[in-house]
Parts: structure tokens; sequence; C-alpha cells
């Protein structure tokens, strides 16, 4: 009977199943996006020490079980490459990669698709999801990030602890401008009704106007252009059993390197205030503790605020409870 050290499993990426001296085996993605050289290796590890399926898992990665604990440090050696892959793609340091992965493997930062393929989206998900990935690994704290490329949230970030939405400045040319409203139209039915017409010309109330840059695409003149990148992100998402409740934002108009800052300084905050009498613990439950001002004093240090970005104030966080007098 092998003694097996449950946390030192679950940090090597592999984790605790239903059947006794059995795991699975987590290969990060981060950003959703793998190169297909490694689809070989996780297909032989499947088929030669699992049972040979394959699951996706809701944070994009694979997960391979039926693996027999016994054979963890071979599989190790097998799945080297992946991470010297992670090295040299991503730029993150791992000491020994024929020891495996260094993190718990649920911890993928995942993304959409983003501008690589996606017309709505208004950045690449994938590169920024590597900066995050390099800037946060091993990423040892339960702290669930996902990009999305555009506020449609394919990527459902308001679910996550940090979300990324991303964000464009529309230029408008009103000499281009043709007044079909075919913009307007589009605003008002799908997205916020930042868009009104004014005297023929198209007027943007910019305080509604979440940049999703839908009124550059149904534009049949080009009347609309795309200006600055910008995000947005929201915070503090969570499901689980202990009031879930969905992410607010919390800062919105600001551009990659505050996005990065905040995130860094993020893990600072969390290592400062995070109950480490739990296994682990979503950063929502840390502000509930501190208060929110708190939160912003840590994540917003040597953080540059333009002259579009907005920060939250206040940020109310209900959720929901289990209170049985709630039902019939």
């Amino acid at each position: 009977m092998l003694d097996i050290n449950n946390k030192k499993l679950i940090k090597n990426g592999y984790r605790i199943t239903n059947k006794r001296q059995i795991t699975a085996l987590r290969i990060r993605v981060p950003g959703g996006s793998l190169d297909v050289k490694y689809f070989d290796i996780i297909k032989d590890i499947a088929q030669k020490y699992g049972n040979g399926k394959v699951h996706i898992t809701t944070r994009q990665g694979f997960e391979i079980p039926g693996i027999p604990m016994a054979k963890i440090s071979e599989i190790n050696e097998i799945i080297h490459p992946i991470l010297i892959g992670m090295e040299s793609e991503i730029g993150v340091s791992i000491h020994n990669p024929k020891t495996g992965y260094p993190a718990a493997g649920t911890r993928n930062i995942s993304a959409c698709i983003g501008n690589n393929v996606c017309p709505f989206a208004n950045y690449n998900t994938t590169e920024l999801s590597k900066k995050i990935e390099k800037l946060i690994y091993p990423h040892d704290f339960h702290v669930k990030i996902a990009l999305t490329g555009c506020p449609n949230d394919c990527i459902k970030a308001h679910m996550q602890d940090i979300g990324v939405i991303g964000m464009v400045l529309p230029m408008y040319d009103s000499n281009r401008c043709i007044g079909c409203q075919a913009c307007v139209k589009n605003c008002q039915k799908v997205a916020t009704g930042a868009l009104t017409i004014v005297n023929y010309k198209v007027k943007r109330d910019h305080l509604r106007c979440i940049g999703c840059g839908e009124c550059i695409l149904k534009c049949p003149v080009l009347a609309w252009t795309r200006g600055e990148k910008y995000y947005r992100m929201v915070v503090m998402g969570r499901t689980g059993k202990k009031n879930p409740r969905i992410a607010q934002t919390f800062m919105e108009w600001v551009d990659e390197t505050a996005i990065l800052k905040v995130i860094e300084n993020l893990y600072h905050y969390i290592d400062q205030f995070i109950d480490r009498s739990l296994p682990k613990e979503h950063v929502g439950y840390i502000v509930d503790r501190t208060g929110i001002q708190v939160f912003k004093d840590y994540v917003l240090k040597d953080v540059y605020i333009g002259s579009l970005s907005k920060i939250a104030n206040y940020m109310s966080f209900s959720g929901y409870g289990h209170e049985k007098s709630n039902y019939f």
C-alpha cells in the first residue's frame, strides 16, 4: 500500500479520486491554447496508464483519469516535454521538469478564443493569458482567472475570482455617417443603449458604453473605427456551497499594464490576509473580512490610472444564501 501525501499529490498536478490508489493527471492549458504536438503524449498516457479516456475540464485543461498512483514518477518523466514547452513558450520557471508540475493542475487560466478567431473579440486573450501565467506561476493560491475578448463573456468571467473583459474605444467620424442608425438599433437591442441620434448624427454616452465595439462591426460605411484597446476587470465572483455570487466591475477603461499590476498586487494581498487554517479560500471571502477599502489599498498600489479609467468606490456583494424560510 502506498503512503500518499495528498497535498504533495495535488501540488504535483494530480488529483484525489473516488478510487483508492487511483489518480488523475491534470494537463495545464494556459489560455485554452495547446500545440498539437503534445496530443500524442496525452494520448499515450491515457492509453498506457489510464482508462483510455481524456476529460476536458471546466478550466480548459485535460484530465487523464484512471492512473495508478504507483506510476506517477514514470508519468512525470513522460510529460516533461509539455513542461519544457511552458518554459519556452510562456517563460515560466520550472526547476526540474522531469519531476512533473510544481503547481496544482486545477488553476488553469482560462480564456475564450479571442481575436485570433472571433470578430467580436477586442484583444488577444491567449497572449494575455500567457503573461498572467508567467506573472503568477506556480499559482499556489486558489484564484480562478478567466479572460474574455468582449462583453459577451463567453468564458463566464463573471463566475471567477478575477475576470478580464476586452474593451475598445469606438471612434466616430460624423462626416462618413449616413444616419442609417444600424449602430444605434443594435446597441439598443443587444448592448446598453449608449448610442442615440441627435440632429441626424450619432451621439455616444461614454458612461453607458461598455466598449463592446459592435457599433464598429455594424457600420456599413466605416463611420466607426477602433480606437485604443482597454479592459474591464470584474472581481470576487464564485460558485460553491457558501454564498455564491456574480463578480462585479472593479475597474474599467484601464490598460494591460494596470491589469497585470493589479493581479500581481492581488497575490500580496492574499498572502497577507488568507485564512491559512483552510485548504483554500476564494478572494471574495478574504475581501468580506478585510473590507473593500483594504483590498483597494493593496491591489491599486503603483497602478497607473488613466484619464478614462474608472475605479469602483463601492460594490454590493449579496449573492444568495441557503435560508430554508425562503422556500414554500
